[in-house]
């Protein structure tokens, strides 16, 4: 029985065509500096952008040793994108129910029922959803799987470098304390807010890989 292939290898155009990702890091760059320029919480904003300032490098050094599939790399975009207008505001304070007033005239608050801010929630679950693509791509490319292993690894993956950003931002927390501990641990009063964030990370990773492994098998992962 042959191992799976990997959907990096699958892919030709990737193999010969560096414009599309280049073209994202172009786009990804500009929105960032734009949100570099006045962060509500300069402090907070450099905290949260240590993410940044590692996982972009990586992703480019790694790029021509491994690329990943031209979905991967939109995914990634997207999930980098409001993880820089969550670094602008402080993710606790994105005004979104203010945007949809301004739009619809509603009140989104009142209609989900909270008052809290979930902008953090919804990024923890995209980051399940949305980095998976490149997570399984990783996977398949460097250590071949089989089986339930191959659906099994890629979810746990995320689950793992979920809980490990909990801690992180709970240290944190611990060691900077007062206001700045607060806006970059973003709990919001609630003090089951770590284990909700990893579930919905979780949750977004198990949708992402299902969705990803049906593209993958038409050919379009």
């Amino acid at each position: 029985m042959s191992a799976p292939k990997s959907a990096v290898r699958s892919d030709p155009d990737i193999r010969t065509s560096h414009r599309y990702p280049l073209m994202l890091l172009m786009v990804f760059v500009v929105w960032w500096g734009l949100l570099a320029i006045a962060p509500h919480y300069r402090e907070d904003w450099l905290l949260e952008n240590l993410l940044v300032f590692v996982a972009i490098p990586l992703l480019v050094w790694s790029h021509r040793r491994l690329p990943f599939s031209h979905l991967a790399y939109s995914a990634l975009f997207v999930f980098f994108c409001l993880h820089a207008l969550g670094s602008y505001y402080t993710y606790s304070e994105v005004p979104y129910a203010d945007w949809y007033r301004q739009i619809t005239g509603g009140d989104l608050q009142a209609l989900i029922g909270s008052e809290r801010n979930h902008f953090d929630r919804l990024v923890h679950f995209l980051y399940g959803l949305l980095l998976i693509p490149s997570v399984a791509q990783l996977l398949d490319a460097r250590g071949p799987l089989r089986g339930i292993w191959r659906h099994l690894l890629p979810v746990m993956f995320i689950m793992s470098n979920s809980e490990l950003y909990e801690m992180i931002e709970w240290q944190a927390a611990e060691f900077f304390g007062g206001e700045l501990g607060q806006a970059y641990l973003g709990a919001q009063g609630d003090i089951w807010d770590a284990q909700k964030d990893s579930a919905l990370a979780m949750l977004g990773a198990i949708i992402g890989l299902i969705i990803y492994r049906r593209l993958e098998a038409r050919g379009r992962g």
